[in-house]
C-alpha cells in the first residue's frame, strides 16, 4: 500500500482511466532509482559527495582537463564503478513493463548508468540528460568509443589513455560539472514535460537545474505531478502526490495503478 505524504488526486490510475485516450507519462529518474542496484546516490545522507567531497573534482571538467593526476584517478574510479556492473532493479523493470502495456512512456533520466535500457525500455524513448557512462568521447575530435574498450586499455597499463584517432584527451560520455547539457536533448525533455499528462519524478532531489525545472514546467502545463523520493524536494508544494515509500516498492505499485 502506498503511503502518501499529500495527495490531491483520486489516484493516478483513476485519472488515466478518465481520459479519452491513454495519457503520455513522463518519468524523470534520478540517482535514487538506482540505489537498489547498488549504485550510491550523490546528495543523500550517505551520498558520495557528502562522504568524499574531493571525489567531485574527478567529474569536474576544468579539473579533469587541466590535471593529469585527476584524470588518472578518474579512470581508476570508472574501473571500479558500480554503475558498469549493476543490474536493473524492480523500479527500472516496472517502467519498462508500463511501456510494454501500450501506454506512451518517455523516460528523462539524470542517471548515466543505462539501466532503463537494459531493463527493456527502448533507447529511443530514453533521454539521458547527463550522458552515459557506457561510452567515452574525445574532447579533441569528438570520436566516440565504448567505455569497456577504454577500461581494457587502463587495465593494460595506460593510466590516462589518449584518443586513438587524434591523441586528444578522452573522457566518459557524461556531462561533467562545468559542462552544459546537450541543448537538443534538453529541448526534447522540455517538449515532453510540456506535452505529458502525468509527470513522475522519482529518486531525484530536484535540486540540479535545469533538469529539476522539468517538474515545474510539467505542472505549469497541466500535468499531474507525482514525486516519489525519500527526502523533501523544492517541488513538493506543486505536486499532486508526494510519496516517501521506498522506490523499489512504491514505483512498481504506482505504475501498476496506471496500467489498470
Amino acid at each position: 500500500m502506498l503511503v502518501l505524504i499529500r495527495s490531491r488526486l483520486s489516484g493516478a490510475g483513476a485519472y488515466a482511466r478518465g481520459m479519452a485516450k491513454r495519457p503520455l507519462v513522463a518519468i524523470l529518474s534520478g540517482a535514487g532509482i538506482s540505489t537498489d542496484s547498488g549504485i550510491p546516490d550523490y546528495r543523500g545522507p550517505n551520498g558520495l559527495w557528502r562522504r568524499d567531497p574531493e571525489a567531485e573534482k574527478l567529474v569536474t571538467y576544468d579539473y579533469y582537463m587541466s590535471d593529469p593526476q585527476i584524470r588518472r584517478r578518474s579512470w581508476q574510479m570508472r574501473r571500479d564503478s558500480a554503475a558498469l556492473h549493476a543490474e536493473p532493479n524492480a523500479a527500472h523493470r516496472a517502467v519498462a513493463e508500463l511501456e510494454r502495456t501500450g501506454i506512451p512512456v518517455r523516460v528523462i533520466t539524470q542517471n548515466v548508468d543505462g539501466l532503463h535500457q537494459i531493463a527493456g525500455m527502448p533507447a529511443r524513448k530514453v533521454l539521458e540528460l547527463h550522458g552515459t557512462a557506457r561510452a567515452v568521447v574525445c574532447t579533441g575530435c569528438g570520436a566516440r568509443s565504448s567505455m569497456d574498450e577504454a577500461l581494457e586499455r587502463v587495465a593494460a597499463g595506460e593510466a590516462d589513455p589518449p584518443c586513438r584517432d587524434c591523441g586528444g584527451i578522452l573522457k566518459s560520455a557524461t556531462v561533467m560539472f562545468g559542462q552544459p547539457l546537450d541543448t537538443e536533448v534538453l529541448g526534447q525533455a522540455m517538449a515532453i514535460a510540456k506535452a505529458c499528462q502525468i509527470f513522475i519524478a522519482v529518486g531525484s532531489s530536484l535540486q540540479v537545474q535545469p533538469a529539476a525545472s522539468l517538474a515545474g514546467i510539467a505542472a505549469e502545463h497541466g500535468a499531474r505531478l507525482v514525486i516519489v523520493n525519500a527526502e523533501p524536494t523544492p517541488y513538493d508544494d506543486q505536486a499532486d502526490e508526494v510519496i516517501r515509500e521506498p522506490i523499489g516498492t512504491a514505483l512498481p505499485a504506482l505504475l501498476r495503478q496506471l496500467a489498470t
